[in-house]
């Protein structure tokens, strides 16, 4: 009994998506963003559900999944942090940078989010502001011009953000 009522809680909010969607398979890319929105990423059991209701085989849900960079299957922190390492940026050591938030919070080229769940590091080809380089955005902040100091910085005040509770 307990299962079957953490399975339903579990999978209300999809339930909901699907429901709003009318369990359309053409609508599969449009249900799997909604779902990435519910949960910060795509979970395996819900894409197996998803598959189910749409009449579709997992393997389709999952190559959606996988062909789009959009998604990820993989739970994300609460706060997206993307480091340009375009050309402009990458001359002007946006390496370091980004060797500096992996230190920082414990990351590495394979382990992109904090334990905490609050921070995801995703190095990016190009943010769009050269002329500040080297840059770096969390969520939609841009921080430019970017040195050790100000990237400690910016990571301070969003560890200070979730410890206010905002």
């Amino acid at each position: 009994m307990q299962k079957t009522q953490e399975f339903a809680t579990k999978f209300e909010s999809v339930c909901a998506i699907l429901e709003k969607y009318g369990c359309d398979p053409h609508k599969l890319v449009t249900i799997l963003q909604e779902i990435q929105e519910e949960y910060s990423y795509l979970p395996e059991d819900v894409m197996t559900y998803v598959a189910m209701a749409l009449g579709i085989t997992p393997g389709t849900v999952f190559g959606v999944a996988t062909f789009y960079a959009q998604f990820t299957l993989e739970p994300k922190g609460k706060n997206i942090i993307r480091v340009c390492d375009g050309t402009a940026c990458h001359v002007r050591k946006s390496t370091d940078m980004i060797n500096v938030i992996e230190k920082e919070l414990g990351l590495d080229a394979k382990k992109r989010t904090s334990d905490d769940m609050l921070f995801t590091l995703e190095p990016v080809a190009c943010i769009g502001c050269c002329s500040l380089a080297p840059v770096m955005s969390i969520n939609d902040e841009i921080f430019g011009r970017l040195t050790t100091e100000k990237v400690l910085a910016a990571l301070e005040l969003y560890k200070a953000k979730e410890r206010e509770g905002a």
